[in-house]
């Protein structure tokens, strides 16, 4: 009866955590992700070489993928409130899981059991993880640029009125 009684009241609320400190978490979410790209843009790339995919390869994948899987759901777990940050999280979660699943099927593509010429001309296409990458880097610019307003390092003055992400 105590669980369904916690359950009826729902969850309680917490302080609200000021604008600022908000941004600044997803913008140190959105660093360390474009970052992960560099290694996983490469592996990915390697999946597809001339010459096969060798073993350090699949592990350099297998680590990219466990670290878009943790920055995810490190995203996801950020307390955001403003409809706009929300907004820039769920378009990063969303480039995030497509770089993973990414990452996956150039895997699937370069270690495949069944090889036939189907599956080696898709793998010999792989060349990184492509424009959803830079869709993130540009997602994560825009946000710094809306953080400080184009002031350098101060936060800006007031708060925009639409979100430079949400056409994305």
């Amino acid at each position: 009866m105590h669980l369904l009684t916690r359950l009826r009241r729902g969850r309680p609320t917490a302080a609200r955590v000021p604008r600022a400190a908000q941004i600044r978490a997803l913008l140190e979410e959105l660093d360390d992700a474009v970052a992960a790209q560099q290694p996983a843009d490469a592996a990915v790339a390697d999946c597809g070489a001339v010459d096969g995919a060798t073993g350090q390869v699949a592990q350099d994948c297998g680590r990219a993928g466990i670290r878009f899987h943790r920055l995810l759901a490190r995203l996801r777990n950020l307390p955001l409130t403003e409809p706009d940050l929300l907004q820039a999280q769920d378009r990063a979660g969303r480039l995030l899981a497509y770089d993973q699943w990414m990452v996956r099927q150039a895997l699937n593509l370069a270690f495949t059991a069944h090889p036939d010429a189907r599956t080696e001309a898709a793998r010999l296409q792989l060349n990184g993880l492509g424009r959803p990458a830079d869709d993130l880097r540009r997602l994560r610019d825009a946000l710094k640029e809306t953080s400080t307003g184009g002031t350098g390092n101060r936060p800006a003055p007031t708060e925009p009125r639409r979100s430079p992400w949400s056409s994305m």
